[in-house]
């Protein structure tokens, strides 16, 4: 099929810093965005069969390093939104949509147990990826079945058994991506969840550098620890490294002080492990997506 009868657009050497939370990032070879969910299988039925493609949504828990990514990166934020109720009540997700617009679009079709989804800054395609969690919520508790894309553009129906999902971590067949979603929620109260949902995000604002570029939590929480308890008493909350630092208000979180290349950042992570296994015989493991080529 060619290009021109594709719906969505393809930019060539795009710079990708505008599409990552950081907002930083080198340049991607191709970048597509994708009409709707059947543009985008026919696009990838178009692609060479050794093509590298990498998926991006909000962008969030994600580092693009300085050199770019070499392939093809498909962007499906405000893309592939679809939502609905199914026959069964069941809820079809799109993996474009935000997570926090599924979290409302549940409380207000009286849905209980995805409210927990409104404090992940990422859309559910990210969220199923790696089980997001959030306030005591994990993604997959809730996933009744996924559709997933593979490197033929063929859509296969999937259950949860067919994965082997952990905690921030999911591993799936290699060259299958996720399109959508199917979320099994008991019934509930409207007012009740749009209420948590309120108390979740007061919470999140309190506690984590909401306004500054961040991709959400850096490392993932030791079994019965936190990576933010450990590097806090590490004394690095406000340490840097050129444009890039620790964040005062939260310490898992390291925040783009406008100046921050991704090299700062990745430096960064690795200061702060290190340190943190030093001193407390701790290896802290990376929740952030560390993907491209480092700057010649």
């Amino acid at each position: 099929m060619a290009m021109t009868e594709l719906k969505g657009r393809l930019l060539i050497n795009e710079p990708l810093v505008k599409y990552t939370s950081w907002r930083v990032g080198g340049v991607a070879d191709r970048l597509y965005l994708p009409f709707d969910k059947q543009d985008l299988c026919a696009f990838i039925k178009t692609l060479p069969d050794n093509e590298p493609v990498f998926w991006m949504g909000l962008g969030s828990n994600l580092l693009v390093r300085d050199g770019g990514i070499r392939g093809t990166v498909i962007n499906t934020k405000g893309r592939l939104k679809d939502m609905r109720i199914n026959d069964d009540g069941s809820v079809y997700v799109e993996a474009g949509v935000p997570c926090a617009h599924v979290a409302r679009f549940c409380a207000d079709k009286c849905l209980a147990d995805a409210e927990f989804l409104a404090g992940i800054p990422g859309t559910i395609g990210g969220a199923l990826k790696m089980n997001a969690g959030a306030f005591g919520g994990e993604t997959w508790r809730i996933v009744k079945s996924v559709e997933m894309l593979n490197a033929k553009g063929d859509v296969t129906q999937r259950d949860p058994t067919h994965f082997e999902i952990n905690y921030r971590s999911v591993k799936n067949e290699n060259n299958e991506w996720f399109l959508s979603a199917n979320l099994s929620l008991a019934p509930g109260d409207s007012a009740s969840s749009i209420q948590k949902i309120k108390n979740l995000l007061e919470t999140r604002a309190k506690t984590q550098p909401t306004n500054q570029p961040s991709c959400g939590s850096v490392f993932k929480n030791p079994e019965g620890d936190f990576a933010a308890r450990l590097i806090e008493v590490t004394k690095l909350k406000g340490y840097s490294i050129g444009g890039a630092c620790v964040s005062e208000k939260h310490a898992n979180f390291i925040v783009n002080t406008g100046t921050a290349t991704a090299t700062d950042i990745e430096n960064l992570i690795k200061y702060v492990r290190r340190r943190v296994q030093y001193l407390h015989g701790v290896e802290l493991q990376t929740e952030v997506c560390m993907v491209g080529e480092e700057k010649a």
